[in-house]
């Protein structure tokens, strides 16, 4: 399931930006456990001890920002490496912030993952929510063997809506790839969101207050996989399918009868198929 647009952007960087963390997860006992974790501001990691029962073999691990958002100029560059069959969860406690940018400074956050054999990871954060005039970029690159596992939500709101910032940040971009077996590109996505000359976000937009990709990769989630694909065939039947005459005589083509349209959509959804088959 994915929604993008993608464009060529260059940000103000300054030099390579310093590590603010790293997780190691590896078996220990036959159990997935964290053998290396590190972390500094503006990103803190939480480990909870009761997030699964004890018979889950699982780790769960929250990330959160000093000052409960990022602020003009942040960067966070993290590395996580998850050992052969294990299985971890990487989310959060709440959206992530981005407050508005001071000039041209951008908050951003670079995430580069190595999943091993059988391994499965999920990450699973609430959505970015960008403030007025905010500048954010991300950058997320996962290393996958060909039997890793991967779920992957990426996300965001159109930003304060009771405040009235309604796509009124200045510029949103997330970039994921996934590679196989080393260097093989599986996946290449990105998402720009960004002001110009001509339409406004928001009047691109229009109605629509979220924007989110879901990546399901691997063999333990090939159920999941035909789930999602399933639903998402169903509801876009059931959307775009009615094309049928309504019994009012005067009515030539469905289309320019109000009483014989389609609702008008509140979530629009696709599915793609990437990879070996």
């Amino acid at each position: 399931m994915a929604t993008s647009m993608a464009s060529s952007m260059d940000l103000d960087t300054d030099s390579t930006p310093t590590p603010t963390g790293r997780i190691v997860i590896q078996k220990v006992a036959g159990r997935s456990a964290v053998t290396s974790i590190f972390s500094t501001y503006p990103l803190k990691f939480i480990r909870p001890t009761k997030a699964v029962s004890a018979e889950v073999d699982a780790v769960w691990i929250y990330t959160m920002s000093f000052g409960g958002g990022l602020v003009s100029g942040d960067s966070v560059t993290c590395t996580m490496t998850i050992g052969d069959g294990c299985t971890a969860v990487l989310t959060t406690q709440a959206s992530t912030k981005v407050y508005k940018s001071v000039g041209s400074k951008a908050s951003e956050q670079s995430f580069e993952v190595q999943i091993g054999s059988s391994a499965l990871l999920a990450i699973l954060p609430d959505p970015v929510t960008c403030f007025a005039s905010a500048r954010y970029s991300q950058r997320q690159v996962f290393y996958v063997a060909s039997d890793s596992n991967l779920v992957l939500v990426d996300w965001l709101t159109s930003g304060r809506r009771m405040r009235g910032e309604i796509w009124d940040f200045e510029l949103y971009k997330s970039t994921n790839n996934i590679y196989v077996e080393g260097n093989q590109p599986l996946f290449l996505d990105s998402t720009l969101l960004e002001q110009g000359a001509g339409l406004s976000v928001a009047d691109r937009m229009q109605a629509f207050h979220v924007v989110a990709m879901l990546v399901i990769l691997g063999p333990k989630m090939a159920l999941i996989q035909n789930e999602v694909q399933a639903k998402i065939r169903e509801r876009n039947t059931e959307l775009f399918g009615r094309r049928s005459y309504g019994s009012n005589p005067n009515c030539k083509k469905a289309k320019t009868c109000s009483e014989n349209k389609a609702p008008k959509a509140v979530l629009l959804a696709s599915c793609s198929v990437f990879g070996p088959l």
